[in-house]
C-alpha cells in the first residue's frame, strides 16, 4: 500500500514475483504475504483504472461526495468517513474482534452519505476494482465492510503464504497458542503456501483450519522440515489437495513420496530437494495417473527417469517443466517425447545438456506445444529456431533467455511464426538492430522482452513502434533505452506497458 505523496496519485503496484507483504502486525497474523494469479493479472494490477460510475443517478451529481479510484487506494475509506487503524489485522478475521469498529449508524456524514457508504449492492460491485492489499484495509472500516468484503467471491485466486512464527501467539506465561484461522475460512481460501514448518505445525494447522480436511485443496510448502511421516500425515488428513509443492525440503526422503503420494494429486511441484533423483520419478508416475501438471527442480534426476511416465499419463499430462535438470541430455528428451506426447506446456530451462537436436525432436514429437521455455541452454543455436518455425504451429509463447548463440538469423526463423504472441530474449548477447527488423511483421506478438540485450541501440528499438499491437516491452538493462526512446514510446505506444 502506498498513499499519494506530493501529488503521486499512481496506483500501487505488486511486485513482479505476485507477492502482497502486509506490514506486520502485534498479533502474529499480519506479516502473512498473499500470492497473487498469473502474469497477465498482475500487469493489469500495475496499470491504472479509474472505476466505472455506478452510483444511482440521483448521487452521481453530488459534488461533495468522493468517487473512489484505484489512483487513490483509500478513497473508498474516505468515502465513509472513516480512516483504517494502523495496527488493525489485515488478515485474519478474530484479530478485529478485540478492537472497536463503527457500525453503519455511528459512521458520521448525512443520513444519504451514511446509506450510501453501506449499500451491499454497491459495494459488492465496486469492491471489485480493488486490489488484494487494498481489501485487506477496506475490510477494517467497518462491520459492514468486512461483511461483504469476507465473502469468498473476493478472495478466489489467491494464496495466503503464513510462516512459521505467524502461526503461534505467545502467551504471558511464555507458552506458545496455536492462533486461529477463522479469517481464513470465512473467505474460503483453499490454498495455502507454509513456510518453514515442522510435522507438528502441519497436525497443529490441520487441527485448527476448518476447512482443512475436505476445503483445502492446494497445499505449497517452502523451507520446511516435514519428514516422511508428516507428509504421509498431511496428505491422509487433507483429503481435498490435488495440488502439492514441495520446495527446499530436505528432511523427506524417495520412501516418503511411495508412501504418502495419493492418486488424487493432479499437480506436483518438487524443486531444491535434495533427496529427489530417478526414484522419485518412477514414485510420481506409478501412483499418480492423473497427473497433469508436473514442475521439477532436481539435480540427480537421469535420462532413465524420463521413460518412467505411463500410457495413461502420456494421455493427461499436458505440462511439464524440468529446470536445472542438470543431467538430462537429449537422450531424455526421447524418452520425454514418446512417453508424454500430449504435452502443451514445456519447460527445458536449465538444462543445459540439451543440443539443437534435442529441440529438433520436440518440434517434431510435441506439435501441440503453445509455451516452449529454453532459457538458459547455452547449446542452442539457430537451428533450434528453424525447427521451432518449422514445425510448432501452435506455439504462443517462447522463452529465450540467456541463450547466448541465438543471432539474428534466428530471429529471422522466428518472424514466419503467425501465433506467436510472446517472445522472452532477455540477455541474448548477439542479438542486433538487423534481428529486430525480423520481429517488426509479427503482428500476433503482444509481449516482447529485450532486456540486457547489450547491441541494440536506440535507432534499432525505436522501430518497434510499429508493432502497434504489443502489450508488454521489457527494456530493462538495455544501453539503447535512453530517456527520450521512453517517451517516443509513451507517444507512439499508448496501450503498451514499457517496463524501463
Amino acid at each position: 500500500m502506498s498513499n499519494p505523496r506530493n501529488g503521486d496519485t499512481k496506483p500501487p503496484c505488486l511486485p513482479r514475483n505476485g507477492l502482497v507483504k502486509i506490514p506486520t502486525q502485534p498479533n502474529g497474523l499480519g506479516s502473512a504475504s498473499i500470492t497473487k494469479g498469473t502474469p497477465a493479472v498482475k500487469n493489469r494490477l500495475c496499470q491504472p483504472s479509474s472505476v466505472p460510475a455506478i452510483l444511482s443517478p440521483a448521487l452521481a451529481h453530488r459534488s461533495d461526495l468522493p468517487i473512489p479510484s484505484l489512483a487513490s487506494p483509500l478513497s473508498l475509506a474516505t468515502l465513509a468517513s472513516v480512516s483504517s487503524p494502523p495496527s488493525a489485522s489485515l488478515v485474519g478475521l478474530d484479530t478485529s474482534e478485540g478492537s472497536e469498529q463503527p457500525s453503519p449508524e455511528q459512521l458520521p456524514g448525512s443520513p444519504s452519505e451514511r446509506q450510501l457508504a453501506v449499500d451491499e449492492k454497491i459495494l459488492n460491485r465496486l469492491f471489485w476494482y480493488f486490489s488484494a492489499c487494498e481489501k485487506c484495509v477496506l475490510a477494517q472500516v467497518c462491520k459492514a465492510w468486512r461483511r461483504v468484503l469476507y465473502q469468498p467471491k473476493f478472495w478466489v485466486g489467491l494464496t495466503p503464504v503464513l510462516h512459521t512464527k505467524e502461526l503461534y501467539n505467545v502467551l504471558p506465561g511464555g507458552e506458545k497458542e496455536f492462533v486461529s484461522l477463522q479469517g481464513f475460512a470465512v473467505r474460503g481460501f483453499d490454498g495455502f503456501c507454509l513456510v518453514g514448518v515442522s510435522d507438528l505445525d502441519i497436525c497443529e494447522f490441520i487441527d485448527n483450519y476448518p476447512l482443512s480436511k475436505k476445503g483445502v485443496k492446494s497445499m505449497s510448502l517452502k523451507r520446511s522440515t516435514i519428514t516422511d511421516a508428516g507428509l504421509e500425515v498431511m496428505l491422509e488428513q487433507m483429503q481435498g489437495v490435488v495440488r502439492l509443492e514441495l520446495s527446499g525440503c530436505n528432511d523427506f526422503t524417495e520412501a516418503g513420496l511411495w508412501s504418502s503420494l495419493n492418486a488424487r494429486i493432479t499437480a506436483l511441484s518438487v524443486s531444491d530437494c535434495i533427496n529427489v533423483a530417478d526414484d522419485a520419478i518412477a514414485a510420481i508416475s506409478q501412483l499418480l495417473p492423473n497427473l497433469t501438471e508436473l514442475n521439477l527442480q532436481a539435480y540427480h534426476v537421469t535420462d532413465t527417469a524420463l521413460a518412467y511416465f505411463t500410457a495413461k499419463q502420456g494421455y493427461t499430462t499436458h505440462t511439464l517443466r524440468l529446470n536445472s535438470c542438470w543431467e538430462i541430455t537429449n537422450h531424455g528428451v526421447v524418452n520425454m517425447v514418446h512417453s508424454l506426447p500430449n504435452l502443451s506446456v514445456l519447460s527445458l530451462s536449465g538444462c543445459s545438456k540439451v543440443t539443437d537436436d534435442g529441440v529438433e525432436l520436440v518440434a517434431e514429437n510435441l506439435r501441440k506445444l503453445r509455451s516452449l521455455d529454453l532459457s538458459w541452454c547455452p547449446r542452442i543455436t539457430d537451428m533450434a529456431l528453424e525447427y521451432i518455425a518449422c514445425d510448432l504451429h501452435k506455439l504462443e509463447e517462447l522463452v529465450l533467455d540467456r541463450c547466448v548463440r541465438i543471432t539474428d538469423t534466428g530471429l529471422s526463423y522466428l518472424s514466419t511464426m503467425s501465433s506467436l504472441r510472446s517472445l522472452y530474449l532477455r540477455w541474448c548477447c548477439q542479438v542486433q538492430d538487423f534481428g529486430l527488423k525480423h520481429l517488426l511483421s509479427m503482428g500476433s506478438l503482444r509481449l516482447l522482452s529485450l532486456a540486457g540485450c547489450p547491441l541494440l541501440t536506440t535507432t534499432g528499438l525505436s522501430g518497434l513502434v510499429q508493432l502497434q499491437e504489443l502489450e508488454e516491452l521489457e527494456l530493462t538493462n538495455c544501453p539503447g533505452a535512453t530517456p527520450e526512446l521512453f517517451k517516443y514510446f509513451s507517444q507512439h505506444l499508448p496501450c503498451c506497458m514499457v517496463i524501463e
